[in-house]
């Protein structure tokens, strides 16, 4: 899901660039980014926070940085995000290592680039969110291509191609040079979706081979220090229709059947992994097929459903979402189909799901783009131009959520006189939601309450 980086279509200045970014890698103890990286890539980018913000395994509700985001762009646009996101106490930020606006960070072994995801730790500091990197994917040389800057191949099958496994040691290594150089950096991700771990053979996940690659990767961080926090598996909680030969026979509902090879997968992971501080899930409300069982709003009873299902497995560690979808897309990953209003509705029910299902972290995937107005489901428009980085409806739900209901909060039952509405309640504030597409008056908490089609509207108590 989501997108990554196209290099190759950057241009002829970051072309030449590039050239002599490889030509400084060919000399002794060359390297790129900002402050440059020594052979070995131990030096420290940038002024890290002294105390990060953030100290325990949970970090609350933030969003994931995508190919196009405000790094990058018209000055005062990208300062317009950076105050708005520090004024709403800073939202937690995910970057992943390589794709998804991050160069390839090792084209060739021993030899870094960290130029590009400078610049998104550098934004997430400046921003005050909340840091977190998603160890994925791995450079083209250790999944069985060629090394080098101009060798990478930035299609979508060569990046979600895994390590070949005598190249799993080698990308623990990368982590842990990734932790050095960002020692504010506190929680890492490993791995995205089991992206290259299916065996084709047993028609099913590989959770061997990426179990192999979870545990040397947490074992290398914890090398590097032993206060870092790793969590995983980070696998697509995949529902099907309950017909389906793939589909769980006991975990079901409304909404479909859990896919059991994924079932499987989770359980193997949990049962051998050498630790883990946080645990990371993602999925989208509706089937692989696409389908909304028995509506869009209701479909977001799943998330409440994982939840409960990975917590009963997992105890007391925290759950994240490092992904969360409600609205089915189009051949080009793109939601365009429904209108700002009930695309936000949607997604603050699938929000209170998660909430009912246990987890305390959730990173809204931000599908920004590179230009233009129309930007369906972003948090801000784009910050090409001066004018950008203006907030979107979507920015102030995620915001909002994130300030009212942290990690931590203590949760409220509050009567609801209408069955269509869908509340999130604490002792201060109730996020109602109308899930109907007209208007409706009712009761929230004793208060009479008039709510328009689809709207969200937050109460004081």
């Amino acid at each position: 899901m989501g997108r990554w980086r196209l290099t190759a279509l950057l241009g002829v200045g970051v072309a030449a660039l590039a050239l002599v970014v490889t030509l400084l890698n060919t000399l002794p103890g060359g390297g790129s980014g900002t402050e440059g990286t020594s052979r070995d890539g131990d030096k420290v980018h940038g002024t890290p926070t002294a105390a990060p913000a953030v100290t325990g395994p949970d970090v609350g509700w933030g969003f994931t940085h995508t190919q196009f985001s405000a790094d990058e762009g018209s000055a005062a646009a990208v300062e317009r995000v950076e105050g708005r996101l520090s004024e709403a106490g800073g939202l937690p930020q995910i970057q992943h290592l390589m794709g998804w606006g991050a160069d390839n960070p090792e084209p060739v072994k021993g030899r870094y680039d960290f130029e590009a995801m400078d610049l998104r730790v550098d934004f997430m500091r400046a921003s005050g969110g909340t840091p977190v990197i998603t160890l994925c994917c791995a450079p083209d040389w250790m999944k069985g291509g060629k090394a080098g800057v101009d060798n990478t191949n930035w299609s979508q099958a060569a990046l979600e191609t895994a390590p070949e496994p005598e190249h799993y040691q080698d990308f623990a290594d990368l982590a842990a040079t990734v932790a050095k150089r960002y020692p504010d950096v506190r929680h890492f991700i490993v791995w995205n979706e089991f992206k290259g771990f299916w065996n084709d053979a047993k028609a099913r996940w590989d959770y061997e081979g990426y179990t192999e690659l979870y545990n040397l990767v947490h074992k290398a961080l914890k090398k590097v220090d032993e206060d870092i926090m790793v969590g995983g598996p980070y696998l697509v909680m995949d529902s099907l229709d309950p017909r389906s030969e793939d589909a769980s026979a006991t975990f079901r509902g409304p909404w479909g059947a859990m896919d059991q090879r994924v079932l499987d997968a989770f359980d193997h992971w949990n049962k051998h992994k050498v630790g883990a501080e946080f645990v990371v899930v993602d999925g989208s409300s509706y089937t692989q097929d696409d389908e909304l069982l028995p509506d869009e709003f209701a479909a977001t009873d799943k998330f409440t459903a994982v939840g409960d299902w990975v917590r009963a497995r997992t105890g007391e560690l925290p759950l994240w979402w490092a992904e969360y979808y409600v609205e089915p897309a189009d051949g080009k990953d793109e939601r365009k189909g429904w209108s700002e209003t009930r695309r936000v509705a949607v997604q603050a029910a699938g929000m209170i799901a998660m909430v009912k299902g246990g987890a305390s972290s959730g990173f809204y995937w931000n599908p920004e783009k590179e230009k233009g107005t129309d930007c369906p489901g972003c948090l801000w428009t784009p910050t090409h131009a001066g004018s950008g980085g203006e907030k979107l409806p979507m920015y102030d739900l995620v915001a909002r959520f994130s300030r009212e209901f942290p990690p931590d909060t203590a949760y409220r039952t509050v009567p609801v006189d209408s069955p269509d509405v869908r509340v999130l309640a604490t002792d201060k504030v109730i996020l109602v939601v109308n899930t109907l597409d007209r208007t409706i008056s009712t009761k929230v908490d004793g208060q009479e309450v008039v709510l328009q089609a689809y709207q969200v509207k937050w109460l004081t108590r």
